[in-house]
């Protein structure tokens, strides 16, 4: 289905030099439009893309069978996932683009755009039928789409990665509930499975109602039956660890000690850290109690201020 770009040697006034033939291309599709349907998982997916060059078929769409809605004339068509065809394309796809942007089509994916499948199809279409590679063609608006959508998962996974806070229940399971704008669980596993390799943790994606959890031995994606979406990211105080307040304490007060009052910019830490993130942080909850600067810091000699 997908094939290596052949060469051929030319002899001329410079010598004998290399040169790489047209792509053969990808099937022309010729039969009438099909409605792709798949189970949501990108296995499926790449099974759908088998099978639109399998039938010379073009799709006219691609949707999960759950919220699948057909069109008017086009034929509808369910396929099942084939994980040794999905494996096929996969590994195919480096025939006509290298490892990052094949990685790109995958971030799409997570993105949970609205057009995410008939936008991958579209620039597998163009990289198949291309005679060089597309990645950096920014003329395109599908090249330009699929850029733009795996910069913004990529600051997503990057922020998800730094403002993560866990809390501790009574049987030492450190928990963080999480409510990003795409679904980034499978690009940040490794990161946390890395860096918290020494105790048990789970991380819930609050919308999509899954989560990944870490046993000390490895990290496993489970999911949750939840009939109500939940109203907050708090989690009971009864299953927490007694300490867990005195943590919170502890670490807000870090937060204000080496804060500097003079050199706030509150401008420029919301666009580090934007708003919809502070609802994870400690340090950006309430106080319980009120913050007393340290008395030590104070130049030598200077009397200490007494306070109220």
């Amino acid at each position: 289905m997908f094939w290596a770009t052949p060469q051929r040697w030319v002899g001329g006034a410079g010598g004998v030099v290399c040169r790489s033939r047209r792509r053969p291309g990808a099937p022309a599709l010729t039969a009438a439009p099909r409605d792709y349907t798949y189970d949501g998982t990108f296995e499926g997916l790449l099974t759908v893309l088998f099978t639109v060059y399998d039938w010379r078929a073009a799709p006219n769409s691609i949707q999960p069978a759950a919220v699948a809605q057909t069109g008017l004339f086009a034929q509808p068509a369910h396929r099942e996932t084939d994980e040794a065809l999905a494996a096929r394309v996969w590994d195919g796809l480096l025939r006509t683009m290298d490892q990052e942007a094949r990685a790109r089509l995958y971030h799409v994916f997570l993105s949970e755009d609205a057009d995410r499948e008939l936008l991958i199809f579209r620039y597998v279409d163009l990289a198949l039928r291309a005679a060089r590679d597309i990645s950096e063609n920014y003329a395109n608006a599908d090249v330009r789409r699929i850029q733009r959508l795996a910069q913004q998962m990529f600051r997503e996974k990057h922020r998800m990665e730094a403002f993560v806070r866990f809390e501790k229940t009574a049987d030492g399971l450190f928990h963080a509930t999480i409510d990003p704008d795409f679904d980034v669980l499978p690009l940040i596993a490794a990161h946390f499975t890395k860096r918290y390799a020494d105790q048990r943790w789970l991380i819930y994606d609050r919308r999509r109602h899954y989560g990944l959890y870490y046993d000390l031995m490895r990290t496993d994606v489970v999911r949750f039956e939840v009939n109500q979406p939940a109203a907050s990211t708090d989690i009971s105080a009864t299953v927490l660890d007694e300490r867990e307040p005195l943590f919170k304490l502890l670490w807000q007060s870090y937060f204000d000690h080496v804060n500097i009052p003079e050199r706030k910019n509150l401008k420029l830490h919301r666009r580090h850290m934007p708003l919809r993130y502070w609802k994870y942080l400690s340090e950006k909850q309430p106080r319980e109690t009120r913050f007393v600067p340290i008395q030590n810091k104070r130049p030598p000699g200077e009397a200490p201020a007494v306070l109220p």
